[in-house]
């Protein structure tokens, strides 16, 4: 019965670890483009032309 919890145990220590790197990873990207997308919006912003280009 001891290896039973032990390896409920551990499996559930594997699982949370997992799932937590998958949510660190991903929620890196999702900032990652966010940011990139602010940026793009400030850059825009700041911009005399608004976004057009001058001939």
């Amino acid at each position: 019965m001891h290896e039973f919890w032990h390896l409920l145990v551990w499996s559930s220590v594997a699982w949370y670890s997992s799932v937590t790197l998958y949510v660190t990873i991903r929620g890196a990207l999702d900032i990652r483009e966010m940011v990139k997308r602010l940026d793009a919006t400030q850059e825009e912003e700041d911009d005399p032309t608004g976004g057009t280009t001058q001939r």
